[in-house]
């Protein structure tokens, strides 16, 4: 079965400012979404579908959605804020959606078999989807577990030259397969050329630039719903009184690595991640996407 491809673009609207603001970054106006599908269709994905809120559905629709019409089979769902298992509220005053697993189990009733999860808005390049598609037609791994994947980066392939960043420093085992995720922020290359960021516990130290990290590229089996429905009951029990509390994918991971009922294989890219940060940051997406295109790694137009 081809996998799908599941984009996170519930936040678009707002990140956005509206829709019509999709930033193009191609030589030909490609927006960094229509390298996404581009690169996911060649890499033998059979469908995608786009997880939006229901407000701006049929401006997406129209706009991003139609761009792929007759290329690869289409299809969406919502992340409401009322779609909670059985016997759970949305608690008053609650406007905030309920994080990126919430924003994944929407799409349980129109994925089947294996899937991939992207951000909207991030170019993650060919390699990365060349790597999870040959990952979802390999040998899984260990029996009586449940197997994921993520695309690890190099830590150095995804800084930024106009300020720090945040990102989730990985630790893996010898087989490659996560042991742990670190959240560290303000991460940046100093004036001393060594990269150092700070942990959660306030200290600063030096990040190894070739650490991999997480730019929430994952790679699922159809169980992973199961587990998301398991992981989000709990968390609802535990948090859903609070107002801003997020339920993401990185922790229902981690839990069920931490039971023994998963594992998380790591896999290397020799693709670069390209993100817009900041605003200065514009202006080299568009020329590392230019050198892409020159260098014959993508058409222009893609077509």
């Amino acid at each position: 079965m081809k996998p799908t491809l599941l984009v996170l673009a519930a936040g678009m609207g707002s990140r956005y400012g509206g829709l019509k603001q999709m930033d193009p970054m191609g030589p030909s106006g490609e927006t960094v979404l229509d390298y996404s599908v581009f690169d996911a269709i060649r890499a033998g994905f059979g469908k995608v579908v786009f997880i939006i809120r229901e407000d701006f559905a049929e401006a997406f629709k129209s706009s991003v959605g139609a761009r792929f019409a007759g290329k690869i089979e289409v299809d969406y769902a919502f992340q409401k804020l009322d779609d909670l298992p059985e016997g759970f509220t949305i608690p008053e005053g609650r406007t905030k959606p309920w994080g990126t697993a919430h924003a994944v189990r929407a799409a349980r009733h129109v994925v089947s078999g294996p899937f991939a999860v992207i951000n909207a808005d991030d170019f993650y390049g060919a390699d990365a989807y060349q790597v999870i598609a040959r990952w979802f037609a390999s040998d899984t791994g260990e029996a009586g577990k449940d197997h994921y994947s993520m695309v690890g980066y190099p830590l150095k392939n995804t800084l930024s030259e106009h300020g720090s960043v945040n990102r989730g420093i990985c630790q893996t085992d010898a087989l490659g397969l996560l042991t742990d995720v670190e959240e560290v922020v303000d991460i940046a290359r100093d004036e001393d050329g060594i990269v150092r960021g700070t942990a959660l516990d306030g200290s600063r130290r030096e990040i190894a630039d070739v650490c991999p990290v997480s730019m929430n590229f994952w790679g699922f089996t159809e169980k992973f719903f199961e587990q998301i429905e398991e992981h989000f009951t709990a968390f609802l029990t535990e948090k859903g009184g609070e107002q801003k509390s997020e339920c993401y994918i990185p922790t229902v991971v981690d839990d069920f690595i931490r039971q023994e009922r998963a594992d998380c294989r790591v896999l290397d890219t020799t693709s670069s991640w390209f993100g817009v940060t900041y605003p200065d940051d514009k202006p080299h997406v568009v020329e590392s996407i230019a050198k892409l295109v020159a260098a014959g790694d993508y058409p222009s137009p893609l077509g």
